[in-house]
């Protein structure tokens, strides 16, 4: 049996295999709201075949966002939106469905995709607004340099988590991972290039970290134990200046003692201009194997992961639970059913799409020459005494 299409448990859910869509920023919400667009596009990852399916980045509140586009859970009319979506998106499979928090920091107002490419602060008469950091560093020149942050306003936005978490909650998701890497807000707690604070907030690693676990204690406090919670984890910042994995497996092991459910192991994107290794396929996934290693969290790889095989050996070896892909999903959006077909895996298909199941479809093995014969079979569209794998081609159907 393939180890990569074996059930799992997160906390208190169960997922049908181990492959999860990573939060992909779209860039196409109005006021914080959903649109149309996330229906179509998070419909499609429904149906990659993958077992957990996790919402983009979202806003715990306004100033919160890295640009205007950005999805927002501060108000009841995000939120409605957002319990539509969910309740649409359940119709489709039966895979879980979760949602990631967070606050852009000292990133945020910024242009969108495809008006940028790496990021570029807005202007005042494009609608910019005053973003907010623990120390008043700009991420880069030309950058806005961030409000530092007072103790009213730092308790202010952990209650925002939790806020956004009892929206979450009425809007049915499954999941919620709180985004602590990439440059935003969390990660500038975290990280001593960006926090110099000496107070409460700064100072040690203890101290930087404070800011993480009042996050996560605040919303696995209105999170209920049966839902799975996560955190994604800058791993390194590339740098002796910065943070490391010792320092993100410490944080791992506070997290878990407050009710974390899981780690995602990222690295990176603290400021510009810091030499990164190449990045190779799987090359983050030792990162998810150190925190697997030192705790019981279930542990995310992530990281140029995109051949079947190669995620097949991850979850196989134990270096990870289990891995997340986003552009290869954006590429094939049924990159799991193809993955299954490949291992020589049988899975279910929509109802809709029965007829390019490999069971179903002679050309399957003609479209995709790497795929094996599954090892079970399913219910076929219509009941069949053998599987159209097995059917010699001069009396198989086509359907």
């Amino acid at each position: 049996m393939s180890a990569l299409f074996s059930e799992a448990r997160i906390g208190g859910e169960t997922f049908p295999n181990r492959i999860v869509v990573s939060p992909m920023c779209q860039y196409s919400a109005i006021d914080g709201v959903a649109q149309s667009w996330h229906l179509i596009h998070l419909g499609s990852m429904m149906m990659t075949g993958a077992g957990l399916v996790i919402v983009e980045a979202t806003a715990v509140e306004e100033i919160g966002r890295g640009t205007l586009g950005d999805l927002g859970l501060w108000n009841g009319g995000q939120e409605a939106a957002l319990a539509g979506l969910v309740s649409e998106l359940r119709k489709l499979s039966s895979a879980k469905i979760g949602i990631q928090l967070g606050h852009c920091g000292r990133k945020a107002s910024t242009r969108t995709i495809p008006d940028r490419w790496r990021g570029e602060p807005l202007s005042a008469e494009e609608g910019a607004w005053k973003p907010v950091a623990p120390s008043a560093i700009a991420f880069d020149e030309g950058w806005q340099v961030p409000v530092e942050l007072g103790e009213a306003e730092i308790l202010r936005i952990i209650e925002a988590f939790a806020e956004s978490a009892r929206r979450a909650l009425r809007a049915g998701f499954d999941l919620i991972e709180i985004h602590g890497a990439h440059g935003y807000l969390i990660h500038n707690f975290l990280s001593p290039i960006t926090n110099r604070r000496t107070d409460g907030w700064g100072g040690s690693a203890t101290k930087r970290a404070r800011f993480a676990v009042e996050v996560v204690k605040s919303v696995r406090a209105v999170w209920p134990r049966e839902r799975a919670l996560g955190f994604r984890f800058n791993s390194t910042d590339w740098t002796p200046e910065g943070s490391t994995l010792d320092d993100a497996v410490a944080l791992a092991k506070m997290l878990e003692s407050e009710g974390l459910d899981y780690a995602v192991m990222s690295a990176g994107n603290i400021r510009p201009g810091i030499a990164i290794p190449p990045a190779t396929p799987g090359h983050q996934v030792p990162f998810a194997q150190a925190v697997k290693r030192e705790t019981s969290l279930a542990a995310i790889a992530v990281g140029m992961i995109q051949d079947p095989h190669q995620a097949e050996e991850i979850i196989s070896s134990g270096a990870a639970d289990f891995v997340a892909l986003a552009r290869p999903m954006l590429d094939n959006p049924r990159w799991g059913l193809h993955a299954a077909a490949s291992l020589g895996v049988d899975v279910a298909y929509p109802p809709q799409y029965l007829r390019a199941r490999p069971n179903n479809w002679l050309g399957y093995m003609l479209a995709h020459p790497n795929a094996q014969p599954p090892q079970s079979t399913l219910q076929l569209d219509r009941p069949r005494s053998v599987s159209a794998w097995d059917r010699p081609p001069a009396t198989a159907t086509s359907s």
